[in-house]
């Protein structure tokens, strides 16, 4: 049994692309995360939506992606970097799972703010994992990127 689980969660699909990327190059397992209300498909409205949840510290209820984590070792985690932290679907997820002795890998789409304080925001939420470093790739990218990064973390293929 493969126990890499490649989480995520994606708007405008730029997160959706590089997590299957991961999950072609890894062989793990997808994971879409999706809350139960959704949010607008116009950017500057779904833009207030997100600020207010993430002003506020709300984490949505998810209705699918929130299976359990016990089978799996690896779990990369996925996030557009929104506000320079990490979509509410995604802190839900954190916040709803016990992540002790596991490696967690986090992974961001980002308009040209790389990371943010995403990886801080993940550690905070996982004190007892492991955590590899990261990738942040804009909404392009190519397999390449994502196979030197995966050599780069020593992450066995």
């Amino acid at each position: 049994m493969n126990n890499i689980l490649i989480v995520y969660s994606s708007l405008f699909h730029n997160t959706a692309n590089l997590a299957l990327e991961i999950a072609v190059q890894t062989g793990g397992t997808l994971r879409e995360l999706i809350p139960d209300t959704n949010y607008s498909f116009e950017y500057n409205t779904a833009a207030k939506e997100v600020r207010n949840q993430i002003s506020r510290g709300f984490c949505p209820k998810l209705i699918s992606g929130n299976e359990s984590i016990d089978d799996y070792q690896a779990i990369f985690i996925g996030s557009p970097n929104w506000f320079k932290t990490l979509a509410p679907p995604v802190m839900s997820f954190l916040r709803l799972n016990d992540f002790t002795g596991k490696t967690i890998i986090p992974f961001c789409t980002h308009g040209g703010g790389g990371f943010g304080q995403i990886a801080n925001d993940i550690a905070k939420e996982c004190p007892k994992s492991k955590i590899l470093p990261g990738i942040a790739v804009t909404g392009t990218f190519t397999s390449e990127e994502v196979t030197n990064w995966l050599k780069m973390i020593e992450y066995e293929l």
